[in-house]
């Protein structure tokens, strides 16, 4: 399975709201999506394995952080190492656009997320309490302080596909 990446699109929507759909409790509408691909302190991603969208990755980029918004795959695509790769193309891509510092926030009971980013290097730096709406659930706040330096993931980028089930 070949995987690339590029900038998400309006005829990527489609397929986004799918995966979002099927992903959270509480998902993003397309009206936010089309809006967040056109704000200019986002960045969204897709991985397309041919013409079907694998998974999609944002971030926003405020001076020299960013803060992954969502990272979904789609339900056929799981456990194929995508998630891993999203989140190694939004790390780089962060680091080629000078920043220094990512964060996310990610729900306790995402064992799996939360496994992906602590290998990535990301560490516990705080909880948001009650911050999901459809169940009053904690936020996980993480951060990874370097980006570019060995304890960010990026010198894996080269690697991506490594791994992946055909």
């Amino acid at each position: 399975m070949k995987i690339t990446f590029c900038e998400m699109q309006p005829e990527h929507l489609d397929q986004v709201v799918e995966i979002e759909q099927a992903s959270f409790p509480t998902p993003w509408s397309r009206q936010a999506f089309s809006s967040e691909i056109k704000n200019k302190f986002a960045h969204y991603i897709v991985a397309m394995s041919g013409k079907q969208v694998a998974g999609y990755g944002g971030m926003w980029l405020i001076l020299k952080d960013a803060q992954i918004t969502n990272v979904a795959v789609h339900p056929d695509y799981r456990m194929n190492g995508i998630g891993r790769m999203l989140m190694l193309e939004l790390m780089r891509r962060a680091v080629l656009m000078g920043v220094d510092r990512m964060t996310l926030e990610v729900r306790p009971s995402n064992l799996v997320a939360r496994h992906l980013y602590t290998t990535l290097g990301f560490e516990k730096k705080g909880v948001r309490k009650r911050y999901y709406t459809d169940n009053n659930e904690d936020a996980i706040i993480m951060w990874i302080y370097d980006l570019s330096g060995s304890g960010g993931g990026i010198s894996a980028c080269r690697n991506i596909e490594r791994g992946l089930k055909p």
